[in-house]
């Protein structure tokens, strides 16, 4: 007798979506029980000191400082605004360039020098380059999301495009298309699902990156209130941070993926 379903197990087969968000759901539940155990009980009794790792409750009970003094809300605004205006002007930049890259292989092999290096460049190398060329205000943090995420959004078009398959390509020259025809009627819509799956995982690396800038001349942000916390010792404010910062990730996922399946309905990878 099988005690789990041939679905969980088969190979590439995804499991049915209230499967799937049970066992996402399990997941975490088994992260909080974990917590909850080695946190419980007095300070000197817990299998955890509580300056390494604070209980769930002591956590929450941070919440209250935090609103109360207009920090939290307003740095979320703020790391949101960055990244967003950052994100978005990379995705400008970096699609339409990139989708031409993967048309014409010549404009691609020109810039994939400076690509290359961009997206290996360590990424705190580009904090100073950044106060540097725009100061040390907003305008340096949205630009250094751009810097630090257009090589890769340039490279996920180029690789969209090139991954569209040359029967496509060919169909459509068969019947009289010019090249042009051929990229903005065949190649993009073939290749915008899988540039806007790109742009979902990338997104999730520009949120990364701008914990990293706001460690600069920043009054607000989430990754201020980290840096402000971890100089003050308050280890139950750098877990509510991580915690909002996480529950922020998985909202703009699921809402991005909204988008997807209402943009592409004939894609079920979402």
């Amino acid at each position: 007798m099988r005690l789990v379903p041939k679905s969980f197990v088969e190979l590439r087969r995804p499991p049915p979506l209230v499967v799937g968000n049970g066992l996402g759901a399990a997941c975490i539940g088994l992260v909080v029980a974990a917590w909850l155990l080695s946190t419980a009980g007095a300070a000197e009794e817990r299998l955890v000191s509580p300056a390494l790792l604070p209980a769930p409750l002591e956590v929450l009970a941070g919440v209250r400082s935090l609103v109360t003094d207009g920090s939290l809300l307003e740095s979320v605004v703020a790391t949101l605004r960055r990244v967003l205006l950052g994100f978005l002007l990379a995705t400008a930049v970096g699609v339409p360039l990139g989708m031409a890259a993967g048309s014409w292989r010549a404009l691609g092999a020109f810039l994939s020098p400076v690509v290359l290096v961009g997206r290996n460049i360590p990424i705190a190398a580009l904090i100073p380059l950044t106060i540097l060329w725009f100061g040390i205000d907003e305008s340096q943090k949205v630009m250094f999301i751009f810097i630090a995420t257009v090589p890769f959004v340039f490279s996920n078009a180029s690789a969209a495009v090139i991954g569209v398959n040359d029967r496509y390509v060919d169909t459509a020259q068969t019947l009289g298309a010019s090249d042009w025809q051929v990229v903005s009627k065949v190649l993009v819509p073939l290749a915008l699902p899988d540039v806007f799956i790109g742009l979902r995982s990338l997104f999730g690396i520009a949120f990364g990156y701008i914990m990293l800038a706001e460690l600069i001349n920043a009054r607000y942000g989430l990754g201020y209130l980290l840096s402000v916390s971890q100089r003050r010792g308050h280890t139950d404010h750098i877990f509510l941070v991580l915690i909002i910062i996480g529950f922020l990730a998985y909202a703009i996922d699921r809402l991005l993926i909204f988008f997807q399946r209402g943009l592409f309905p004939y894609r079920n990878d979402a």
